[in-house]
């Protein structure tokens, strides 16, 4: 049934849904994202026995992962687009349609090319996931309870980084790596059923899709991550460059082309909205940090405190389980208590975390250890939730879809920033996990101080 220019059921807009449709779609949701999430490090695990099946090089079968995640940051804002034109659901829905298809094919594939191109069309799917499903939670929740959906997302993501390490070993302890991808058909059919039945039909907007836009948006992305992971990975320095500065010449032209469009691709016309701006910037400082942290924790754990792989694994866990208990009741709070102060509690407390990791020893004790990332977890819970809130709430029920997808894009953007930035102090530095940390630290108090800036709107967002 095609969308409609106004919803099919005017609760689905102002009030949200009724309370059984409402459970049988956060679940659609909730699987969806959990598995898109999920599939962006779970094969991490498994690339050396990849490797050795398909007969490739180690640095060649990094392209297993890298084709996915480069699909994400592509597509992220022009699938978030084509929401606001078509409808969420339907996005939603042939996203994880392709997403079940190519993850049929990464099962199937018999070499590299084949399983990388699969994993690139599995990550097109997952964009069409990641890029409507904040839009659509809009819709699910009545506005008074937006706080509440955006904290179980949040939760459910948290979850998916946590167990994708954990669930990619239980699965080749006792299977081939195609069952990596294999699971998500099954899972993958029962989501796709539960969203065709509960998801909710949202406005859609006649304008034509700016396919010119569009391809700007993936070559200005596409520039900027290969020269960000280029300097970072020991790319001649001109080269890197060129690629910067043509980056930002590409960029430019976009955001130009952007300025006088009333629902542009780059949703520039959100960031001319202060608490959506200001949502954002935190958005990337905390996202920076996080993955600054996520990459020289390992190194700390396993080089200096000598702790096996397996136990590394255990000792990350209490960061994104700590996430998990703080997101929902962060979501709870954020539609009662101002956005500004929840973040910027949650972040400082975030800084204490790290700045004490930065300081352990060679001999800290367990407990200690095990404390700190607890602490780092419930602090970047009480950033999250309420902050993608911030994002979502604070913009145009039509620009949901823009504000999702850019929400995504500074995500990843940080991410890559993050990592680019930790590896680059490892090539620089002989022992630099603790400058690493606390590089981590400053982006996660500069994060804190631009939310600050929020607590003078009388807006909750």
């Amino acid at each position: 049934m095609p969308e409609s220019s106004t919803p099919a059921d005017p609760r689905a807009e102002h009030d949200g849904l009724p309370a059984r449709q409402r459970r049988l779609a956060m679940l659609a949701i909730a699987t969806s994202i959990g598995m898109s999430v999920m599939d962006s490090n779970i094969v991490n695990v498994a690339l050396p026995t990849i490797a050795n099946s398909l007969d490739v090089s180690r640095s060649d079968a990094v392209w297993v992962v890298n084709a996915y995640l480069l699909a994400v940051a592509l597509t992220l804002l022009p699938l978030s687009s084509l929401g606001d034109i078509v409808g969420y659901r339907r996005i939603y829905r042939v996203g994880l349609g392709l997403f079940i298809v190519a993850s049929l094919v990464c099962t199937l594939a018999d070499s590299l090319v084949t399983l990388a191109v699969a994993r690139f069309f599995q990550g097109l799917g997952a964009a069409g996931v990641m890029s409507v499903n904040a839009a659509l939670v809009r819709f699910i929740y009545p506005a008074r309870s937006l706080g509440r959906g955006i904290g179980l997302s949040a939760m459910v993501v948290a979850l998916s980084s946590a167990l994708g390490p954990t669930v990619a070993a239980g699965i080749l302890s006792v299977a081939d790596w195609p069952w990596l991808f294999a699971v998500n058909v099954p899972v993958g059919a029962l989501a796709l059923y539960l969203a065709s039945r509960n998801l909710p039909r949202t406005p859609t907007d006649p304008r034509p899709f700016d396919w010119i836009s569009a391809l700007l948006n993936a070559l200005a992305i596409g520039l900027l991550v290969s020269a960000v992971d280029g300097l970072a990975h020991g790319m001649a320095v001109a080269p890197a460059l060129v690629a910067l500065a043509a980056a930002g010449l590409v960029g430019t032209l976009l955001v130009r082309r952007q300025l006088n469009q009333s629902s542009p691709l780059l949703p520039v016309d959100l960031l001319r909205i202060r608490p959506f701006a200001l949502a954002i910037g935190t958005s990337f400082c905390s996202f920076t940090s996080q993955m600054a942290a996520f990459i020289a924790l390992p190194f700390y754990f396993h080089d200096v405190l000598g702790y096996s792989a397996m136990q590394t694994g255990l000792l990350m866990t209490p960061w994104p389980a700590a996430v998990m208990v703080a997101a929902p009741l962060a979501g709870r709070l954020a539609d009662r208590y101002p956005i500004g102060v929840l973040c910027s509690l949650g972040l400082l407390a975030k800084v204490v975390g790290l700045v004490l990791l930065a300081l352990l020893s060679s001999r800290a004790s367990l407990p200690v250890i095990l404390g700190c990332m607890a602490l780092c977890g419930l602090g970047f819970g009480f950033f999250q939730a309420p902050n993608n809130r911030a994002i979502i709430g604070s913009a145009p029920r039509h620009r949901s879809g823009g504000a999702g997808g850019m929400q995504g894009t500074t995500r990843l953007l940080g991410q890559t920033l993050g990592a680019a930035l930790t590896a680059l102090a490892f090539s620089l530095v002989e022992d630099a996990i603790a400058p690493a940390l606390l590089m981590a630290a400053g982006f996660s108090l500069t994060a804190a101080l631009v939310s600050l800036f929020r607590i003078r709107n009388r807006n909750p967002a």
